[in-house]
């Protein structure tokens, strides 16, 4: 039997949730929207408190969260001789990098984080308003 047709009659093998135990990234799943005057950016981080939470913006206009999901196996379970039977919830360090456009003012950036959601708005610089120039053609 290939590996492909026992994972497919495992009942318990859900390929999605392998990924994200494998790639911790994809288990921080965050959404990019651009308003008139603003970034934001709204990252799922669910059982996170804010203090579990890093966030900076490096020189190069890149904005970085980080931060760690601890591991649920704490000493009371050791002690109690708990057995776990699944465990599929990511764990460990995370990191999410954003390349900020040309416009975002890093000096102007605030974090909300509620119920799990880190909301992180970066204000826009205004943009020039686009002048349409006339180009005179040259020749008879």
């Amino acid at each position: 039997m290939s590996l492909i047709s026992q994972l497919l009659s495992d009942e318990t093998y859900d390929p999605f949730l392998s990924m994200i135990n494998k790639c911790p990234i994809l288990s921080t799943p965050t959404d990019w929207k651009e308003t008139i005057d603003s970034h934001v950016f709204i990252s799922d981080l669910p059982g996170l408190k804010k203090e579990d939470v890093k966030i900076e913006i490096d020189e190069g206009k890149v904005l970085q969260i980080n931060g760690e999901r601890s591991n649920n196996v704490d000493e009371d379970d050791e002690k109690n001789n708990n057995k776990w039977h699944r465990v599929e919830r990511c764990r460990g360090k995370f990191q999410r990098r954003f390349k900020l456009p040309q416009n975002a003012k890093v000096d102007q950036v605030k974090a909300n984080m509620e119920n799990g959601v880190l909301v992180v708005t970066i204000a826009k610089e205004e943009g020039k308003k686009s002048e349409t120039k006339v180009i005179q053609i040259e020749g008879n």
